[in-house]
């Protein structure tokens, strides 16, 4: 148990310090003379026809809607395995991260809404300071080695799960427009066929990641967004097996952790981070928009998950996580409002690229915010604990 938290441990790590250079080489390219490349790059038209069905879309479109997919089919593997046999399987282990994680989405939602409310074109990035960036946060976490109990790293990966959870929800709910009916019917068809595939037994995965992919199309022709595709097929998945083989879902699981944690998250990071410096001045970061996503990430995620643990605590219903004191919580809190990669992707559907006039300031914020996390969680936990130690 220990070795397989260890090696989970040190795969995010690795990849929040990928995602860190992705996101400097994206700024650097992007403030350069060879800025043109990086637009041109990004905006590359693609597209896979079979007979009358077209899917042609821009580069950065691909990336966002089709390998974030892949992140997301994750997620819901990893959800799924939590739920039925890992840390969100007993209610017990729930209350103190699940209260943390509400807090996390309900206060930063209302401190954005504080700032944009009577501002109807800006008003849908609400979600975007909900989200928690458990790459970076682990990586944070990682910098402190030893000085951090696990039992901590255990409740921030617990709360993120519960974050993506709740995101998955507001991106279906909220950020889904122009239904078509009929692909609709075709998507619901094919989630029939993987729910009978789940209850007559199959076990290999080719059937699933098949009727997956055709799902994941129609999903994209409904309106929906196609990301949600991926949640929907990790959850038709079995995670064990009718005979003695390894369990299907923990196979694709471990397939699927390397390249989205190397590969995919640095690619979107790459595609979504360059924000272009030239023309920002101190009014470009005191414009409602980045600076209630800001405030948002920093003291709305700070005050929503430590005031929510807190309560959650002193009444009685739960315990500081084993090892940890309120300091080392304060500053996981904190670390809590590195949104980066949920709150980019977030933010692209909010304010749609080259359509939303707020378009750009929403990363604005999501970089500002997610650095001072970094740098203030960071400076809290190493104190806590070295005052402990």
């Amino acid at each position: 148990m220990r070795t397989t938290l260890t090696r989970f441990f040190e795969l995010e790590s690795a990849s929040g310090l990928l995602l860190i250079a992705a996101a400097v080489l994206a700024m650097t390219i992007n403030n350069s003379p060879l800025s043109f490349l990086y637009t041109s790059l990004l905006d590359i038209p693609v597209a896979v026809q079979f007979g009358a069905l077209e899917i042609a879309k821009p580069l950065l479109l691909w990336i966002n809607d089709g390998l974030m997919a892949v992140f997301f089919l994750l997620i819901g593997l990893e959800v799924k395995r939590e739920v039925l046999e890992g840390q969100l399987k007993e209610p017990s282990q729930l209350v103190l991260p699940g209260a943390a994680a509400i807090g996390g989405m309900l206060v930063p939602a209302l401190i954005y809404w504080a700032f944009n409310h009577d501002n109807p074109a800006a008003i849908g990035g609400w979600a975007i300071p909900m989200a928690t960036d458990i790459a970076f946060a682990l990586g944070v976490l990682a910098l402190l080695g030893k000085r951090v109990p696990v039992s901590l790293k255990l409740f921030l990966m617990t709360l993120a799960i519960i974050d993506d959870l709740g995101a998955i929800i507001v991106i279906a709910l909220f950020y889904s427009t122009d239904l078509s009916t009929l692909s609709l019917i075709m998507a619901a068809v094919f989630i029939s066929i993987l729910l009978l595939m789940n209850r007559f037994g199959v076990s290999k995965l080719s059937p699933y990641l098949v009727v997956g992919t055709l799902l994941w199309v129609c999903v994209l022709k409904s309106g929906v967004h196609a990301t949600l595709a991926g949640v929907i097929l990790a959850l038709c998945i079995p995670l064990r097996s009718s005979n003695e083989e390894p369990s299907p879902l923990a196979t694709l699981e471990n397939a699927l952790h390397p390249w989205v944690a190397f590969a995919i998250l640095p690619i979107f990071a790459f595609a979504n981070a360059g924000v272009p410096l030239a023309g920002l001045s101190l009014q470009s970061f005191l414009h409602p928009v980045p600076l209630g996503i800001t405030a948002g990430l920093l003291a709305g995620k700070t005050i929503g998950v430590f005031g929510f643990a807190w309560l959650i605590i002193k009444t009685g219903l739960a315990k500081l996580p084993e090892g940890a004191n309120w300091g080392q919580v304060l500053g996981l809190a904190i670390l809590c409002g590195i949104g980066f990669t949920m709150s980019l992707f977030v933010g692209s559907l909010a304010f749609i690229p080259d359509v939303s006039e707020y378009s750009g300031m929403d990363r604005v914020g999501i970089l500002t915010g997610s650095v001072l996390a970094a740098l203030l969680g960071f400076a809290i936990c190493y104190l806590s604990s070295r005052k402990q130690a």
